[in-house]
């Protein structure tokens, strides 16, 4: 039984949704999310909840069932609220720039590297902070990820990308013996 998947999920006022043939469109002050979702996991819309129940009991959907709840849920809250993840950038000569669709980051190497901007996320740059925001948690996490694994933080002087909070544990590094 999936501890998430039992509960009902509160639809806050100002939201719309809707279901049609697997797919679950859900429309807030922010915009509109949709997903398709596999017949194996019942979705019944209330009024004011939404319920998930699976199907048959197999393996597969107990799994969908607690994921599904999770989706929904961080729909809801990306509709209302949005999401958002800040990035810091370290080191000597590294620097990051918003130019039109998409992030020029200069990273010690030969060349510029740019990145294009997936549609639904919004960049702000502040001198070593990027901050991405949108709606879809999915899309601004994966997009985050993406960017810091260009110049992943080493661990010796702490130098890349890395999120705000983050903490890199440092190593100590040759020592002379004398």
């Amino acid at each position: 039984m999936s501890r998430l998947g039992k509960r009902d999920i509160v639809i806050p006022a100002g939201v719309d949704i809707s279901q049609n043939s697997g797919k679950l469109l859900v429309k807030g002050p922010k915009g509109e999310l949709s997903r398709e979702f596999l017949s194996e996991i019942i979705i019944t819309i209330n009024p004011s909840s939404i319920n998930l129940t699976p199907l048959t009991e197999t393996v597969s959907s107990r799994a969908l069932w607690g994921t599904y709840s999770s989706h929904i849920r961080n729909m809801i809250e990306g509709v209302i609220k949005g999401y958002e993840k800040k990035l810091l950038i370290e080191g000597t000569g590294y620097k990051w720039s918003v130019a039109g669709p998409e992030i020029i980051l200069a990273l010690g190497l030969s060349h510029p590297v740019k990145v294009p901007i997936p549609e639904g996320i919004k960049v702000v740059v502040e001198k070593t902070e990027l901050l991405l925001s949108g709606i879809d948690k999915e899309l601004v996490g994966n997009f985050a990820a993406q960017i810091r694994s260009l110049k992943k933080p080493e661990p010796y002087k702490g130098k890349g990308i890395r999120y705000i909070g983050e903490v890199i544990t440092r190593k100590q590094g040759k020592r002379s013996t004398t």
